[in-house]
């Protein structure tokens, strides 16, 4: 396997433009034991923009999303969101993110209107302004029909439209999305991302995203990082990446095995691909 020590960054030209700087790591590190998870990681992500995580099983990537969303504390560097420390003004921090881990978060034994109460509350959403931002949410995501429906009852794609609409009832500036598509069925993945899409349009909403599938990355991120074994070997445009192949027709999938002399799979269990590939079976 190929594994590169440098740190190449493609993305000077979008650096170089007016949008502020709302989260950066400066040598962020995490050690478990002797185990080295996340190396030296420095980066930035511009407000606005939808920057995405990549690398195989094992890279890292959750970790960093762990520590940025103070779920995990660092073992070395720093990292500041909206200006705020991670480690030292976590509480400020927390108000200014929001997250959908990989883990299922919304509680199926709930309807998805009970789910979002219990996190307006833990938003401190003032009681006058509760149901207005229930009823906004559930609209913004296609949810108003299911509103009173037990989630258990909830296909793959309508679980993670809520879970979406949890961690965004705060408004937050950025919005971390810790591969949100694994396990969905094709359809329900591609109404997804159009959320996303519409999150950073309509509301300026910053994106901060790992995910397996590198179409996605390629066609909805600003810049993407690829870790390798706890670091990121390079950083770029989508198309700069491409271009520092230097062969045409390149795609991100030859990107990321170029960096990281690996192929990346799904992450997906034998269970998640049997199940996705009989539902689009069935919706044709």
């Amino acid at each position: 396997m190929t594994r590169l020590t440098g740190n190449l960054d493609l993305s000077e030209s979008f650096a170089s433009s007016p949008q502020a700087v709302i989260l950066e790591t400066q040598g962020l590190s995490r050690y478990f034991g002797k185990a080295v998870a996340v190396d030296n990681l420095s980066i930035k992500v511009e407000q606005g923009e939808v920057f995405g995580l990549l690398g195989p099983n094992g890279a890292g990537k959750s970790t960093v999303i762990k520590m940025l969303t103070t779920l995990l504390p660092l073992s070395a560097g720093r990292a500041t969101l909206a200006g705020y420390d991670v480690t030292h003004q976590a509480g400020a921090v927390r108000r200014l993110f929001g997250y959908v881990p990989q883990a299922l978060s919304a509680d199926g034994s709930l309807t998805g209107y009970e789910n979002l109460l219990i996190f307006a509350k833990l938003y401190d959403i003032p009681v006058s302004r509760r149901q207005k931002c229930i009823r906004e949410v559930l609209d913004f995501m296609g949810l108003q029909a299911a509103a009173y429906r037990l989630v258990r009852n909830y296909s793959g794609g309508m679980i993670r439209k809520l879970e979406i609409a949890q961690s965004i009832m705060h408004q937050p500036q950025i919005l971390f999305l810790d591969e949100p598509t694994v396990g969905l069925d094709p359809i329900a993945r591609t109404q997804v991302w159009q959320l996303v899409q519409q999150l950073r349009t309509d509301y300026g909403t910053t994106i901060f995203l790992t995910t397996h599938f590198l179409e996605e990355a390629d066609s909805l991120c600003s810049r993407v990082a690829i870790m390798q074994q706890g670091q990121v070997v390079i950083t770029g445009t989508p198309s700069d990446l491409k271009a520092s192949l230097e062969q045409p027709n390149a795609t991100l999938d030859d990107v990321f095995i170029h960096y990281t002399g690996d192929q990346l799979t799904s992450g997906v269990s034998y269970r998640d691909t049997a199940t996705t590939r009989r539902t689009a079976q069935r919706l044709g």
